[in-house]
């Protein structure tokens, strides 16, 4: 559990996008809110996804997906923020 741990504290922008998935987003929604590229946010939610920590909730859509945060990833969160 504790190299997923490092693996979020270690990118500012994984634990933004992280903590942000508590309510489910697209990336589009995401990257406004955090202000940054869509594909930096892609590309974040990708990384996250293959560990486990987010999942997406509309898997058929093509373009529009929305994503959000897992039970693993709320437990890594609040790990980070104890």
């Amino acid at each position: 559990m504790y190299d997923l741990v490092s693996f979020v504290s270690r990118g500012k922008i994984r634990k933004v996008v992280l903590s942000n998935l508590v309510k489910p987003h697209t990336p589009t929604e995401l990257s406004h809110i955090i202000k940054t590229h869509r594909s930096t946010t892609s590309r974040t939610i990708l990384a996250l996804e293959n560990r486990g920590l987010v999942r997406c909730i509309t898997p058929n859509e093509k373009m529009g997906r929305y994503y959000e945060i897992t039970e693993m990833g709320k437990k890594i969160l609040q790990k980070i923020k104890v």
